[in-house]
């Protein structure tokens, strides 16, 4: 696969489609069998408000993937991406409802770079918050 986008179409300031992404208690079960990560302040709400917490919260790496999604879905291509990182600053508290929490990305190209790269700033949030900071993918292009 390549990248649909070419490195000549886009400046710096090049806003990438938006996305929402509902995780609700399944979201979280499907997660954990995936991922191996059974820790139950992500599914457990007597064990979360034991240990601090407002209620269960997102995997971080869960919450990590779905914003790169905003970039591999631009792109057209996962490989396209040759770097990624966050801070993890705020969890994603999923109620215990029909709904659950609601993540929502956005991103745009924040510096062009050597070899067809361009650097992507992404912002997260859940419920009015902000839950990664520094939130950046290197990622080639066309």
């Amino acid at each position: 696969m390549t990248a649909k986008i070419a490195y000549d179409d886009v400046e710096v300031g090049t806003e990438l489609p938006a996305q929402s992404f509902p995780v609700t208690r399944a979201t979280l079960v499907r997660y954990a069998g995936a991922s191996g990560d059974f820790n139950p302040i992500h599914w457990n709400e007597k064990f979360a408000k034991e240990v601090g917490l407002p209620d269960v919260i997102a995997h971080g790496m869960f919450t990590m993937a779905e914003a790169i999604r905003v970039v591999t879905d631009w792109t057209g291509d996962p490989g396209a991406v040759v770097e990624y990182g966050v801070r993890f600053t705020k969890p994603v508290v999923v109620p215990n409802d029909d709904q659950g929490a609601l993540v929502e990305v956005s991103g745009k190209v924040a510096a062009k770079l050597d070899d067809n790269t361009v650097r992507v700033d992404l912002t997260a949030t859940s419920a009015g918050q902000k839950v990664l900071g520094m939130s950046r993918a290197v990622v080639r292009l066309a």
